[in-house]
């Protein structure tokens, strides 16, 4: 360590460190603007000058390397002198628009003017203009002009997000940032430029001139899309969301966002939104009151109940709902003597767990991996924040290697990260692809391949798979998405266990939604009854529908609706007007911003949350409503008051000091008992979601459906129309 003095403090930093990581540490507040402690440092805009004992002039905190018996002075008049000339260089070309500019309030060029900028100023020439740049749906580049040029946006999409989409052109006042020919910027993160730019050159486009800061009430959430669980700052005004932006948490999404994650509210303030209950009456929707709709579902449970047993009766959930509401979902149907309940929509194979199957290991592990074998994922677009972290580890000597279908590694940039090895080919070669990597294995270990394999012959991408990671301790084999649902799911993993347990790596799943783990955890799946795929085919008399939409969540399709269509009575709880070609009750309920809930995310971190603002018209909470009807079907074990007393009756705990805020290691376990059984070469693809149609919540955020990849995939409505 070495040890310096900041400001007549004494502080110790390790070697390398900067003086602004001194200031830091002791909680010293130098004014910066280029500086971001997740990017390389650039030493653009010159504004933490600080003054330096001996040094002949002052110099840039974030980039004169600490050294021993350093004094640093961040406060003195030739440092305060420095920092202001340099403000008011960085004003003499800036619009002075603040009553009209998004980041007014929020501003750090606005801040940091109010103690180091004049009160006038002495540059009297014409301002110069930036024309606006066109960046896509997400980002508004209207102005420009009041860009610092400290490259933040640069860096961002380099370094974060893997793509150089911005770049800056020319030299001196003609400097400018902007994409080149004419591109857009796509990256699947890149909303989090917004963040990071300090002044109001970039803007949200869907928020645009919405409402000022100070007029927005601030509010904690957890994301309801994939299973990072990123923590979110909701703001809200006159009960309406405005904005989503990062809850910084360093162990989960530390500061970014997917843009899904930032951009899907929008979907909140659509014409889609189900405002009250409505029964399809003679082929024609009716709006009703909730005693009549709950009333006729109860009434249509037990009297179907009564004709063909509660085996006709059965719940398709989705992996995107609480666990609060899996539960209740659950405990409905068991209550009714059904066993017919999964969340499993888009899988191929239906092999019961042993345990909960979760990521094996901490998400910030992924940041520092040095191996890692991603099997069945387009990790980028799957995972965007994890992709986000095994690029870092990548950019630090991580030997990443990929078993893909050809479509998902179509180009060496498609992860936007190095990727070391490639093996490529259709779902039904993963298996023996993987085979070989476990043959070079065996090979390497002198040990033999689990029973009943036959050794393959061994490639050299498989033999340099293998050795990278036989080498070091940290690595992982993570399954995606495409492996969780593949048809011989339960192989790869069994194969994956046994390549570990010689290479001493984790095994993993990404695992698809915000609540794929919390399903799991509430048994909200089959022991002995009827699997998702079952129960799509048809067959059942009754379905409750849990915020999904069986043609675009499903293995299905479109034929769901005509599988569905023959059962006597479908109910759908949602949030949108969904399944209206073949439910015949619609129950309004709450999406995840008007409901308190929990989500236990990939790692098996439990996460509550609650509303932020209030439900939409008649819109009610699913656990609320399931809670009714449990209690109005004569179910015992539905006497619950809150949310808070579910999750404990969840977890056995007292509500709410009890609740864990970690699934128990000993309910997480990836092993199974399957044999390792090579699959057909013809076994379908796995039924994958691409990013903006995961739930029902991106497929309807407008801004998210213009973007370059929804436009590469069928758009909502013309899946609505082909269907």
């Amino acid at each position: 360590m070495i040890e310096l003095e900041v400001d007549g403090q004494k502080v110790e930093v390790p070697p390398g460190s900067m003086v602004m990581h001194a200031a830091e540490k002791l909680g010293l507040f130098v004014p910066h603007f280029c500086y971001h402690k997740k990017l390389s440092i650039a030493a653009n805009c010159r504004m933490c000058l600080v003054d330096v004992e001996k040094a002949p002039k002052p110099l840039p905190a974030c980039a004169t390397p600490v050294a021993p018996g350093m004094k640093v002075q961040t406060r003195s008049e030739r440092a305060i002198a420095a920092q202001k000339g340099v403000m008011e260089f960085l004003l003499i070309n800036h619009p002075l628009d603040c009553p009209i500019c998004d980041q007014g309030g929020e501003c750090q060029l606005q801040d940091l003017a109010v103690g180091y900028g004049g009160s006038a100023s002495r540059y009297h020439e014409e301002k110069r203009v930036i024309f606006h740049k066109p960046m896509g749906p997400l980002i508004s580049a209207e102005e420009m002009s009041r860009c610092i040029h400290c490259t933040r946006c640069v860096r961002f999409g380099q370094e974060v997000a893997g793509v150089m989409e911005l770049g800056m052109s020319h030299r001196g006042e003609h400097a400018e940032i902007e994409t080149f020919v004419g591109m857009s910027v796509d990256s699947e993160l890149s909303g989090n430029m917004i963040d990071i730019c300090p002044v109001g050159a970039l803007t949200s486009k869907p928020f645009r001139y919405s409402a000022r800061t100070w007029e927005l009430s601030r509010r904690k959430s957890v994301s309801p899309h994939d299973s990072t669980g990123a923590n979110l700052i909701v703001q809200v005004k006159n009960n309406t969301v405005m904005r989503v932006l990062p809850l910084e948490n360093e162990d989960v999404n530390e500061c970014w966002l997917a843009d899904r994650d930032r951009f899907s509210y929008e979907a909140l303030n659509t014409s889609e939104r189900l405002n009250s209950p409505m029964i399809k009456q003679g082929g024609q929707w009716q709006s009703v009151d909730w005693q009549t709709a709950l009333e006729y579902v109860a009434n249509g449970l037990k009297q179907i109940k009564a004709d063909h047993g509660a085996a006709s009766v059965g719940t398709l959930v989705s992996p995107h709902s609480t666990v609060e509401e899996l539960y209740l979902a659950g405990a409905l149907m068991r209550g009714l003597g059904s066993d017919n309940i999964d969340y499993r929509l888009r899988h191929a194979e239906f092999a019961p767990f042993e345990s909960v199957r979760w990521l094996g290991r901490s998400i910030a592990s992924l940041s520092v991996l040095q191996a890692a074998l991603v099997v069945g994922s387009n990790l980028r677009k799957d995972h965007p924040l994890f992709a986000q972290r095994i690029r870092q580890a990548a950019r630090h000597g991580c030997v990443v290697s990929s078993i893909n279908s050809a479509a998902q590694l179509a180009s060496a940039d498609a992860w936007a990260l190095p990727v070391s090895e490639r093996l490529s080919g259709d779902a039904g070669q993963w298996f023996g692809m993987l085979c070989e990597v476990a043959a070079a294995v065996a090979q390497a270990q002198g040990v033999a391949l689990p029973a009943g394999l036959d050794a393959p012959a061994v490639g050299a991408q498989a033999e340099r798979i293998a050795k990278s990671l036989l080498a070091g301790e940290r690595k992982a084999i993570l399954l995606g998405n495409a492996a969780a649902h593949h048809a011989s799911a339960s192989s790869l993993l069994s194969l994956a266990n046994w390549i570990a347990s010689q290479t001493g790596a984790t095994v993993g799943y990404l695992t698809q939604s915000a609540n794929t783990v919390g399903a799991q955890l509430v048994g909200a799946q089959p022991s002995t009854g009827l699997n998702a795929g079952q129960m799509l085919a048809g067959g059942l008399k009754a379905v409750l529908l849990l915020n999904n939409e069986p043609e675009f969540d499903s293995t299905a399709g479109a034929q769901a609706a005509a599988c569905l269509g023959k059962s006597q009575m479908v109910v759908t709880l949602s949030p949108f007007k969904a399944n209206m070609a073949f439910s015949d009750v619609l129950l309004p309920v709450a999406p995840f911003t008007e409901t308190p809930g929990t989500f236990v995310n990939a790692e098996g971190r439990i996460q509550s949350f609650h509303a932020v603002v209030k439900p939409l018209g008649q819109t009610r909470p699913a656990w609320k409503v399931l809670r009714v009807l449990g209690n109005m079907l004569g179910l015992p074990g539905f006497d619950f008051e809150s949310s808070q007393e579910v999750l404990a009756k969840v977890f056995a705990a007292d509500v709410p000091a009890g609740i864990p805020t970690q699934v128990p290691d000993a309910q997480l376990n990836n092993s199974t008992k399957a044999q390792p059984l090579a699959g057909s070469a013809s076994a379908p693809a796995p039924v994958v979601a691409a990013i903006y149609q995961l739930d029902g919540l991106v497929r309807r955020a407008p801004a998210l459906q213009l973007t370059a990849d929804a436009r590469q995939q069928p758009s909502f409505e013309q899946q609505e129309v082909s269907a």
